[in-house]
């Protein structure tokens, strides 16, 4: 099992969220003392919800690193992009923030899960998207989907753009959760799988089930 890992989704409403604090706690129901770190929080101040999310999926209370901001470092307050939101606010994005938070937390936990925001393309700068971080911070992704209509077409883009950086691809997330329609649904995953084994056959597909919280 590697350190960290960066779950990213193929696009913004994918349920990364869900998805991070599920697999802490399944890693923590087997002795492993998993942690999550927010990438980039939007749309917030002095907190992240998707931290909040992460505990309560956990079932524990705040840690000390999500109340010193250790797990999200950087926050905005817009609810949009990390480089509109940035820009609104007035400040740059500091990467070396989430640098060292990555590296604190690993210093203090067996595994790290580093939920993105939004999709693989999401700018930071003009020049620099979140794909761009991955790469260079060499990261092994978990890479979420789902079986909303359209899913096929935003997982093979991701996919595609995955295998063109020559990013490890630890697994494919397949979240249950929005299987509202289950004849889109099953040919989602179908489709995907067999995808995977063409292009991907080291590459497993993981279901994650709907969670339901209090």
């Amino acid at each position: 099992m590697e350190k960290t890992y960066f779950i990213s989704g193929i696009d913004t409403d994918a349920g990364k969220s869900y998805v991070t604090g599920y697999l802490a706690a399944k890693l923590r129901e087997k002795g492993i003392n998993a942690v999550t770190q927010k990438f980039i929080q939007t749309g917030n101040e002095e907190y992240s919800e998707d931290i909040e999310l992460h505990r309560r999926i956990m079932g524990i209370p705040p840690l000390p690193e999500d109340l010193d901001h250790t797990t999200a470092p950087v926050i905005f307050s817009y609810p949009a992009s990390a480089q509109l939101a940035a820009r609104i606010d007035g400040r740059e994005i500091d990467l070396k923030a989430i640098d060292n938070s990555t590296k604190t937390l690993e210093s203090r936990y067996d595994v790290v899960f580093v939920e993105g925001a939004g999709g693989l393309m999401v700018p930071i700068t003009d020049d620099f998207l979140t794909i761009d971080y991955v790469t260079s911070r060499q990261l092994p992704l978990l890479l979420v989907t789902n079986g909303v209509l359209g899913s096929i077409n935003h997982t093979i883009l991701s996919l595609e753009a995955i295998k063109s950086r020559g990013i490890k691809l630890e697994a494919v997330l397949y979240n249950e959760h929005f299987d509202k329609d289950k004849t889109i649904a099953e040919d989602t995953r179908g489709f995907i799988q067999r995808y995977l084994q063409r292009n991907f056959p080291d590459t497993p597909l993981h279901f994650i089930p709907s969670i339901q919280l209090d």
